[in-house]
């Protein structure tokens, strides 16, 4: 995963407990989803920035029927819209059925999935 051009420094940077979002290596434009040139300028060079690990509850949706024993229901699939970058937002994934309110703030934690492989989870934080 971290070999991967396109998504590699998002997973390279979980790893070390930071979250990072794709951005155009000439005029900072925000490459989300991450993509091997930017949309605004052209250039085939990314970088991956470091961005606060916190964001809020833009929508969500409670799934009641298992698709998979991996996933037994029911839990909760969320977005994240993170704080640093208005717009930018990440797939969040809650154990059981949650009744957010739209806003709510979460920050990240990062879940060791397996060997080598760490990637961010959300947790409501408290108020």
């Amino acid at each position: 995963m971290h070999d991967d051009h396109d998504t590699g420094g998002f997973f390279a940077a979980a790893l070390e407990g930071r979250l990072a979002i794709c951005r155009c290596a000439s005029c900072d434009t925000v490459l989300h989803l991450p993509r091997p040139y930017c949309s605004a300028c052209g250039i085939d060079r990314t970088v991956w920035r470091e961005v606060a690990p916190r964001g809020s509850i833009y929508t969500w949706t409670v799934v009641e029927h298992a698709a998979s024993r991996a996933f037994p229901a029911p839990y909760t699939v969320a977005l994240v819209e993170l704080d640093d970058l208005p717009g930018v937002r990440l797939l969040a994934y809650f154990d059981g059925a949650c009744d957010f309110e739209a806003g709510a703030a979460v920050r990240a934690v990062f879940d060791d999935v397996r060997d080598g492989v760490v990637v961010p989870q959300w947790e409501l934080v408290p108020t």
